[in-house]
């Protein structure tokens, strides 16, 4: 009788672990489905809906995706985890494996370098952007070169232009110039289609399809050569080409008078390589890195091509929509440049110095509400080394990823206020006329921590001197009930781009 109950008691114990299994894997499963549902429903508006959902769940979001596809992550809003993971407990979270395969095209360039490369590339890159006198220099020459001879001639030309094509084409050329000195003049009146720019958006796109769909899908889309994947590799063949040739034609002229060719405005960071690495090379080496190797260039290149390009022409873009739907901001931008810097009328263009622009306090402030408002880069995610708690009491696994909406943390009343969605420079503006200080883990535009953004200043300097040269001379006006939304992209731009009518200023 008792083995009889006994069998019983477990047969009933096996069918109630089986019945509260189904139960919890309906309730459970049917959670993380409704979660990749309501994802994929508002995909195209995910940066809204991101922020929708932080706003309810206080700054910190648990997002759990289907088993087996790798898409559990926590997204993170809230100033205190944001500095807690990218400062103070920094070494417990790295970029991971999973992120390097995502952006696979960067290759080990310091954006997806983690450890002994990571930190071997910032020391060079510090030494490089913010010490070198010559770089300056050379950002200054390029800058007004591109402006006088292919920005002003187009916008001289055309009535009415969509100017976020414009910037993609004025900051592609100007980069390429910097780092590999050489110039694409994709920047003309014909709107010429250069095929290794196109690779180059390409790869950005699929970089983002990489993001919206599970591992296991695109990884399969990769083997079987279909769909993106494909596009991704062809765009990659097409753009590593390109930097292939512009490498070997600097390797064969650093043979020559190369140390002259890092001087003014013969500089570029290729050929400067090529003539000065040499003080890098022990430290490169402890990093497992050659300097002076294809594959280090070729990172290297593409690195500072998506920075160079993309963070400075998207937030170019937002700034013109902004100030063009703000007259009241625009003709304070105008009064500065006035009181500040003076009146010029015996030149056909006026194109001002880094040092003048350095002057510009209310541009600079107009520049972090845009940022503000509309980071670059929308988002960034780590990976947690161990398990650990995070300062709101969430508790993190091992392994576990962390996404960061740079974007949903300008739109946190927490931080800025009830007038979060107001553009509004003035906040930016201190007692004594200065620009306000504000923690980088608060005003996330670029990056927080050990791995802040080593341009921050010079992004700074070029969109103030491109953003004051335009409007001093020209009067862009955005064409009215044109769409305005951010795109789905790992860069912020918008997805219709920005048409505006053009007019010369005839008295600024």
């Amino acid at each position: 009788m008792a083995t009889v109950f006994g069998t019983a008691e477990k047969v009933a114990a096996f069918f109630s672990i089986v019945f509260l299994l189904v139960l919890w894997l309906r309730l459970w499963g049917r959670k993380r489905i409704n979660m990749i549902r309501s994802l994929l429903r508002n995909f195209s508006n995910i940066h809204d809906y991101t922020t929708s959902g932080l706003r309810r769940s206080g700054g910190t979001l648990s997002f759990k995706g289907p088993w087996f596809t790798g898409m559990d992550f926590l997204v993170i809003s809230d100033p205190m985890n944001v500095n807690h993971i990218l400062s103070k407990n920094f070494t417990n979270y790295h970029k991971g494996p999973e992120f390097k395969q995502i952006f696979e095209p960067l290759g080990n360039g310091i954006f997806n370098a983690d450890s002994d490369s990571w930190s071997v590339q910032r020391k060079i890159f510090h030494s490089l952007l913010i010490k070198n006198k010559k770089f300056e220099l050379a950002v200054e020459f390029t800058l007004k070169q591109k402006i006088l001879q292919g920005l002003f001639p187009l916008l001289e030309n055309v009535s009415q232009v969509d100017i976020q094509d414009v910037f993609q084409r004025f900051t592609f050329d100007n980069i390429c110039q910097l780092v590999l000195g050489f110039d694409p003049n994709s920047l003309s009146i014909e709107f010429p289609e250069v095929p290794y720019q196109k690779a180059f958006d390409d790869i950005e796109e699929a970089v983002m399809y990489r993001h919206a769909v599970p591992g296991s899908i695109w990884k399969l889309q990769k083997w079987l050569q279909i769909g993106k994947e494909k596009k991704l590799k062809e765009a990659c063949k097409i753009f590593d080409d390109f930097l292939e040739q512009c490498i070997i034609r600097k390797r064969e002229q650093s043979d020559q008078n190369c140390k002259e060719q890092t001087e003014g405005e013969y500089f570029d960071l290729l050929t400067y390589f090529f003539a000065e690495g040499d003080e890098f090379a022990a430290a490169a080496a402890k990093g497992g890195i050659h300097l002076k190797s294809s594959k280090f260039l070729r990172d290297m290149a593409t690195s500072l091509l998506v920075a160079g390009r993309d963070t400075v022409g998207a937030s170019l873009v937002w700034l013109f929509w902004l100030v063009g739907t703000h007259p009241s901001v625009e003709k304070k931008i105008l009064e500065e440049i006035k009181s500040t810097l003076g009146e010029k009328t015996d030149e056909k263009w006026r194109v001002f110095s880094i040092e003048e622009v350095r002057k510009l306090v209310y541009l600079h402030a107009v520049i972090c509400e845009v940022l503000r408002l509309y980071p670059s880069i929308p988002f960034q995610h780590k990976v947690s080394i161990e398990k650990d708690i995070l300062p709101s009491g969430h508790r993190v696994p091992k392994n576990m990823r962390i996404l960061f909406s740079f974007y949903s943390m300008g739109r946190m009343e927490e931080i800025w206020g009830k007038d979060c969605l107001e553009f509004k420079p003035e906040r930016w503006i201190s007692e004594g006329g200065g620009i306000k200080h504000v923690p980088s883990y608060k005003f996330i535009a670029f990056n927080a921590g050990p791995r802040s953004c080593l341009g921050k200043e010079l992004s700074f300097i070029q969109i103030k001197l491109i953003a004051a040269s335009i409007m001093w001379n020209y009067s862009l006006q955005v064409v009215e009930n044109h769409p305005v939304s951010p795109c789905v992209s790992v860069i912020l731009y918008m997805k219709k781009g920005l048409k505006v009518n053009v007019f010369k200023r005839i008295a600024a």
